[in-house]
């Protein structure tokens, strides 16, 4: 019953927000119902220049399922020195996670999921296992899995069917007839895989202290 309920409840948060967030795992939220919760489809929402900046906030919040305080540290992170956009490198230290690495290199279905199978001790990083699933990962880096973590059926199954494309700040490799991931580069805003809009994700936080 848990698990129902935390599906409907992601649904009901792509839809209030009206875009698919791959992080949250299976598509099809907006398919039958694109429209936000309560909403018959025929009324529009008015937005305030707030609720839209705020949207752009809780889309980043909610696929790389972050508590409000993880977000902000990670935005205080990106904005220590100088002559950098600081959500390009936001978005750097997001996409460059154990987690989401594990996710978009398609072992596991969504975030949550990546987070699980990190957690657990079955990712190994550069050959050793890491359970520590905030873990920022660097260009050269591989992650792979331990060997009984490829038959996992959950493993099995996101490797059939990717939530998404394979980026190409990463790359898969064949080691030992399984494969395996590298990290090639620093990922940027582009690779945040849904629909955002940095200038407002900018405003939100522009006068706020992170």
């Amino acid at each position: 019953m848990a698990k129902k309920v935390g599906k409907i409840a992601r649904y009901r948060i792509q839809r209030r927000l009206g875009v698919e967030l791959p992080g949250l795992g299976k598509a099809g939220a907006l398919e039958r119902r694109p429209y936000p919760p309560g909403q018959n489809g025929n009324r529009r929402r008015k937005y305030s220049d707030f609720a839209l900046r705020l949207e752009e906030k809780q889309k980043i919040r909610c696929n790389y399922e972050l508590r409000e305080k993880q977000l902000r540290r990670f935005i205080r992170d990106s904005k220590r020195g100088s002559g950098t956009n600081w959500v390009a490198k936001l978005a750097g230290l997001l996409e460059s996670r154990l987690d989401s690495v594990v996710f978009r290199l398609g072992f596991a279905p969504s975030i949550r999921s990546a987070r699980q199978l990190v957690s657990h001790g079955h990712v190994l990083v550069d050959g050793k296992v890491c359970n520590v699933s905030s873990a920022t990962l660097k260009p050269g880096t591989k992650i792979s899995l331990k060997p009984k973590a490829y038959e996992n059926q959950i493993v099995l199954r996101a490797q059939q069917a990717p939530r998404l494309e394979l980026p190409d700040f990463l790359r898969k490799e064949d080691e030992g007839g399984v494969q395996v991931g590298v990290v090639q580069a620093v990922p940027g805003v582009e690779h945040i895989p849904f629909q955002f809009d940095a200038g407002l994700f900018t405003e939100y936080y522009a006068a706020r202290k992170a």
